[in-house]
């Protein structure tokens, strides 16, 4: 996963969902020196008894955002949406020479 783009994760979770998976996993992808690097990481835990869903936030650092329900989705579909993106912006990066 592209995570040198990233500015800001959000994520919100109940640990106790087999639902919340790909919010688990996506923070275990992110690595140990991302908040070194500028980003901001900020997670908060559910209660056990809450019926809400996963979702996950994530700015770039071209200002957009992106706001993902993770009750559906799968891991890979999770890194597939936020790669396009940061692959975008690679690309963009690499053309203007920087």
């Amino acid at each position: 996963m592209i995570t040198r783009f990233l500015t800001e994760v959000r994520v919100a979770f109940n640990p106790f969902s087999p639902r919340s998976k790909p919010a688990r996993l996506f923070l275990s992808l992110i690595p140990a020196d991302a908040r070194a690097n500028g980003m901001t990481v900020q997670s908060k835990m559910l209660p056990r008894t809450s019926k809400e869903s996963a979702t996950l936030g994530v700015k770039f650092k071209d200002g957009k955002e992106m706001n993902l329900d993770l009750s559906n989705m799968r891991i890979t579909e999770v890194m597939e949406q936020v790669d396009r993106h940061s692959r975008m912006l690679a690309r963009k990066e690499e053309l203007s020479g920087n």
